[in-house]
């Protein structure tokens, strides 16, 4: 008997194939974890404190006439656990049977609850950048710590990154390891002005910048000091600062990461732990991850938040 596509039929021909494999998400890469001060010495209890004192001032000497002896500031910064946060997921005894991607998907289960984790205290460290007071310029020593970017319809600008080390020098913060983290707008505003990219200002007839700001976790180009990192985890900032507003606003950060001046604390009372169980009553398997943490502005005057809007690339 001859068989063609027109006597067949739909009993021989599978008309869709099903692939082994499950198609995984694109992940973004985290990094805000290491510009944290992590605290170790926190055994116990949800609440940290530790103390602070001020600078010693000098007064004239005059002879024959009693110096004036001077008390210097006191105070105490007060950390405390906020976060505890949970993701659990689970297959029922049927589905396991059942289902032919039943073990790739058990496998995944611990891996993507441990990314969610760290996900959301990559966007607890971002979000940082609004403990400072927000639609208000936050002015130390004279130097403005937030504002509205500078450039056309509120992008960011190279004389942003100018004002930002002002700032952080004005604050008396060590200029090294100069770090900025921005929004992928920002980084394309970057690429794409004028100034950066004509090549008739360049000897060698090639653009300051040629191949992008970054690569991945690694910063390609430096401005004013400043390794310029990506990030999709920035916070949010809708403000009317200094008379400019933003309207689909994001908070950009510059600060300095020398480990012993970094503006943000942070502290685990429980690091990511994995509980996993079978539910005889509900015949499942049940995974479970735990993670409890605090972080908080610790050093203010080492953090400046240029905020930008990021509909304005095209």
């Amino acid at each position: 008997m001859a068989f063609t596509t027109s006597n067949v039929g739909d009993h021989l021909i599978r008309a869709e194939l099903w692939s082994n494999q499950l198609k995984d998400i694109l992940l973004d890469e985290l990094m805000a974890t290491q510009w944290v001060r992590w605290l170790t010495d926190f055994p116990e209890g949800n609440t940290f404190t530790i103390p602070s004192i001020g600078e010693a001032v000098t007064t004239d000497i005059q002879e024959n006439v009693p110096i004036e002896y001077t008390a210097m500031d006191t105070g105490e910064f007060q950390f405390s656990i906020t976060e505890y946060v949970g993701s659990a997921h689970y297959i029922t005894q049927k589905a396991m049977q059942d289902s032919f991607y039943a073990q790739e998907l058990l496998s995944q289960f611990v891996p993507k609850e441990r990314r969610a984790i760290e996900e959301r205290v990559e966007t607890s460290i971002l979000a940082l950048a609004n403990s400072q007071t927000l639609s208000n310029l936050n002015t130390i020593n004279g130097a403005n710590h937030r504002f509205v970017a500078s450039g056309t319809n509120e992008v960011v600008d190279v004389k942003d990154f100018a004002l930002a080390k002002y700032a952080l020098k004005k604050a008396n913060v060590p200029l090294s390891n100069l770090v900025a983290i921005v929004d992928p707008s920002v980084a394309y505003t970057l690429e794409t002005l004028t100034n950066l990219v004509n090549v008739s200002n360049n000897p060698q007839w090639e653009g300051i910048i040629t191949t992008g700001l970054t690569s991945g976790m690694r910063f390609i180009r430096n401005i004013f000091g400043f390794d310029v990192y990506e990030s999709n985890y920035l916070a949010t900032a809708n403000e009317t600062i200094g008379g400019k507003t933003t309207a689909a606003g994001v908070a950009n950060i510059f600060f300095s990461a020398e480990q012993s001046v970094v503006p943000f604390i942070g502290a685990w009372r429980q690091m990511p732990t994995v509980y996993s169980e079978f539910k005889k009553d509900l015949l499942r398997d049940e995974y479970l991850t735990v993670g409890r943490w605090g972080t908080k502005l610790y050093r203010p005057e080492n953090l400046v938040v240029v905020l930008s809007d990021t509909d304005q690339v095209a």
